[in-house]
């Protein structure tokens, strides 16, 4: 899917010449299929300035064409990265730690999930419950958390001016409120901290930008044991800055159009 999202942004941009930026907004699933087509769209642009005075030249004048001090600007598919977006997407997978809530946390099912999930939802369940080991590869969404030799999966997310999750505090029996957010069960907001904006009634929490490096808020019993899996991919992922919006809802399926004029409001352009 990622492949496929790849090669369809290339053509968009075949067809429209003049399209000089480029954001991702995608919802669940979609959030990990972007991350994945954005690594096979990555690429580095060596930017050159003249020293010296031009010349008839042109090979004299290419002579004086020298790497400016940050010398690669960062592009997907040759734009400029904007906005990355996700909603209620499983950046860490659905295995364990509630992260599946229609198993409700009960250890007995979390533990099961994982041997069926291939038989209900193919090859993506294997993914989202990292059992896939592709020729002796690790699962993929570990793999996603960092660059490869061909993919620049980290490199692409840094590359975008904001990244942003929004999760479900509630009622998304799919994708759970630690996973979507990128957040440890520890470090989800408590129910004390939540509010309620007016503008924005089902945005109840906000948490700005950090300096990237945010992982090395992990706590000195989190760095001195073994870690998970789940672990792995928050200090992947962390390693550049992520605002995080919580949405609650009400009852169930109710409108959350306000959520996405938070989107809109704070898009970038």
């Amino acid at each position: 899917m990622g492949n496929r999202l790849a090669e369809e942004v290339k053509g968009v941009i075949r067809h429209r010449p003049g399209v000089r930026k480029i954001s991702f907004v995608a919802h669940s699933l979609g959030g990990l299929v972007a991350r994945y087509a954005i690594g096979r769209l990555y690429e580095e642009n060596l930017q050159l300035q003249s020293t010296g005075n031009a010349s008839p030249n042109e090979d004299q004048a290419n002579s004086l064409m020298q790497p400016i001090e940050h010398p690669f600007e960062a592009r997907i598919a040759g734009l400029e990265p904007m906005n990355f977006i996700t909603v209620a997407t499983p950046h860490l997978g659905s295995r364990g730690h509630k992260q599946l809530p229609f198993l409700c946390g009960l250890p007995f099912l979390e533990r099961k999930a994982p041997q069926t999930a291939h038989l209900i939802a193919g090859r993506s369940g294997k993914h989202l419950f990292l059992t896939d080991h592709d020729e002796g590869k690790p699962p993929l969404l570990l793999r996603m958390v960092n660059d490869t030799d061909d993919l620049k999966f980290m490199s692409a997310l840094r590359a975008f001016k904001r990244r942003v999750a929004y999760a479900n505090v509630n009622f998304d029996q799919v994708v759970g409120w630690g996973t979507s957010s990128i957040r440890r069960q520890s470090e989800l907001p408590k129910s004390n901290l939540l509010v309620v904006d007016k503008k924005y009634p089902h945005i109840v929490y906000i948490e700005k930008s950090a300096s990237e490096g945010v992982h090395s808020r992990a706590s000195p019993a989190v760095i001195e044991r073994n870690i998970d899996l789940e672990e792995e991919m928050i200090r992947g992922l962390t390693q550049v800055p992520w605002e995080r919006v919580d949405v609650k809802t009400y009852w169930l399926n109710s409108d959350g159009a306000d959520v996405v004029f938070h989107m809109i409001d704070n898009f970038l352009l």
